[in-house]
Protein backbone atom coordinates (compact mmCIF):
# COMPACT_ATOMS: atom_id res chain seq x y z
CA UNK A 1 0.00 0.00 0.00
CA UNK A 2 1.49 3.26 -0.83
CA UNK A 3 1.65 6.13 1.99
CA UNK A 4 0.66 9.38 1.20
CA UNK A 5 2.15 12.69 3.29
CA UNK A 6 -1.05 13.09 4.14
CA UNK A 7 -1.51 11.41 7.59
CA UNK A 8 -4.90 11.29 8.08
CA UNK A 9 -5.58 9.21 4.97
CA UNK A 10 -2.89 6.70 6.04
CA UNK A 11 -4.76 6.75 9.21
CA UNK A 12 -8.09 6.30 7.80
CA UNK A 13 -6.42 3.35 5.10
CA UNK A 14 -4.81 1.39 7.75
CA UNK A 15 -8.42 1.35 9.46
CA UNK A 16 -9.89 -0.11 6.28
CA UNK A 17 -7.06 -2.43 6.06
CA UNK A 18 -7.84 -3.58 9.70
CA UNK A 19 -12.17 -3.43 9.38
CA UNK A 20 -11.41 -5.53 5.96
CA UNK A 21 -8.89 -7.80 8.19
CA UNK A 22 -11.61 -8.08 10.79
CA UNK A 23 -14.61 -8.83 8.79
CA UNK A 24 -13.51 -12.17 7.09
CA UNK A 25 -15.16 -14.37 9.84
CA UNK A 26 -18.27 -11.87 10.42
CA UNK A 27 -21.50 -13.50 11.17
CA UNK A 28 -23.74 -13.82 8.12
CA UNK A 29 -26.71 -12.90 10.27
CA UNK A 30 -25.17 -9.34 10.61
CA UNK A 31 -24.38 -8.84 7.10
CA UNK A 32 -25.88 -5.73 6.94
CA UNK A 33 -23.67 -4.49 10.16
CA UNK A 34 -20.39 -5.64 7.73
CA UNK A 35 -22.07 -3.69 4.74
CA UNK A 36 -22.14 -0.84 6.73
CA UNK A 37 -19.11 -0.64 8.85
CA UNK A 38 -17.31 -1.28 5.72
CA UNK A 39 -19.15 1.74 3.45
CA UNK A 40 -18.85 4.35 6.06
CA UNK A 41 -14.95 3.82 6.25
CA UNK A 42 -14.62 3.83 2.76
CA UNK A 43 -17.29 6.86 2.63
CA UNK A 44 -14.86 8.59 5.47
CA UNK A 45 -12.11 7.89 3.17
CA UNK A 46 -13.47 9.58 0.11
CA UNK A 47 -14.28 12.67 2.42
CA UNK A 48 -10.82 13.23 3.53
CA UNK A 49 -9.52 13.07 -0.04
CA UNK A 50 -12.42 15.82 -0.68
CA UNK A 51 -11.30 18.35 2.30
CA UNK A 52 -8.11 17.36 1.24
CA UNK A 53 -8.16 19.08 -2.41
CA UNK A 54 -11.02 21.84 -1.70
CA UNK A 55 -10.27 25.62 -2.24
CA UNK A 56 -12.89 26.73 0.08
CA UNK A 57 -12.56 26.82 3.36
CA UNK A 58 -16.59 26.62 4.09
CA UNK A 59 -16.70 23.23 2.68
CA UNK A 60 -13.19 22.09 3.99
CA UNK A 61 -14.65 22.66 7.32
CA UNK A 62 -17.86 20.84 6.29
CA UNK A 63 -16.64 17.87 5.09
CA UNK A 64 -14.01 18.35 8.04
CA UNK A 65 -17.18 17.82 10.71
CA UNK A 66 -18.99 15.39 8.47
CA UNK A 67 -15.73 13.19 8.62
CA UNK A 68 -15.93 13.51 12.50
CA UNK A 69 -19.73 12.67 12.42
CA UNK A 70 -18.53 9.30 10.03
CA UNK A 71 -15.99 8.33 12.69
CA UNK A 72 -18.22 8.93 15.55
CA UNK A 73 -20.89 6.12 13.56
CA UNK A 74 -17.97 3.55 12.56
CA UNK A 75 -17.30 4.06 16.61
CA UNK A 76 -20.62 2.88 17.26
CA UNK A 77 -20.33 -0.06 14.73
CA UNK A 78 -17.67 -1.26 16.34
CA UNK A 79 -19.24 -1.31 19.72
CA UNK A 80 -21.93 -2.95 18.38
CA UNK A 81 -19.64 -5.73 16.87
CA UNK A 82 -18.13 -5.77 20.27
CA UNK A 83 -21.69 -6.24 22.21
CA UNK A 84 -22.18 -9.09 19.91
CA UNK A 85 -19.19 -10.24 20.21
CA UNK A 86 -18.54 -10.16 16.83
CA UNK A 87 -14.85 -8.68 17.75
CA UNK A 88 -13.28 -9.39 20.79
CA UNK A 89 -11.75 -6.86 23.28
CA UNK A 90 -8.63 -6.39 22.04
CA UNK A 91 -9.59 -5.55 18.51
CA UNK A 92 -12.01 -3.47 19.96
CA UNK A 93 -9.77 -1.68 21.95
CA UNK A 94 -7.27 -1.27 18.68
CA UNK A 95 -10.40 0.26 16.55
CA UNK A 96 -11.10 2.84 19.67
CA UNK A 97 -6.94 3.63 19.45
CA UNK A 98 -7.32 4.44 15.58
CA UNK A 99 -11.08 5.78 15.69
CA UNK A 100 -9.54 8.28 18.62
CA UNK A 101 -6.06 8.96 16.93
CA UNK A 102 -8.44 9.68 13.99
CA UNK A 103 -10.32 12.57 15.76
CA UNK A 104 -7.37 13.93 17.27
CA UNK A 105 -5.67 14.68 13.68
CA UNK A 106 -8.95 15.77 12.08
CA UNK A 107 -9.65 18.03 15.29
CA UNK A 108 -6.39 19.56 14.79
CA UNK A 109 -6.41 20.16 10.96
CA UNK A 110 -9.78 22.18 11.93
CA UNK A 111 -7.45 23.77 14.45
CA UNK A 112 -5.44 24.96 12.34
CA UNK A 113 -7.28 26.27 9.73
CA UNK A 114 -9.68 28.07 12.05
CA UNK A 115 -6.82 29.66 13.28
CA UNK A 116 -4.74 30.63 10.00
CA UNK A 117 -8.61 32.07 8.91
CA UNK A 118 -8.30 34.37 11.81
CA UNK A 119 -5.12 35.71 10.87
Amino acid sequence: MKYEKFKIINLIKDLIINIEKNLVNFPKKEIELKHQLRNDAYQLLLIMYEANVTKNQERRAELQEKSIAYVKHIDFLINLCYDKKIINEKKYLKFGDSLDTIIRYIMGWMNVKQRESQS
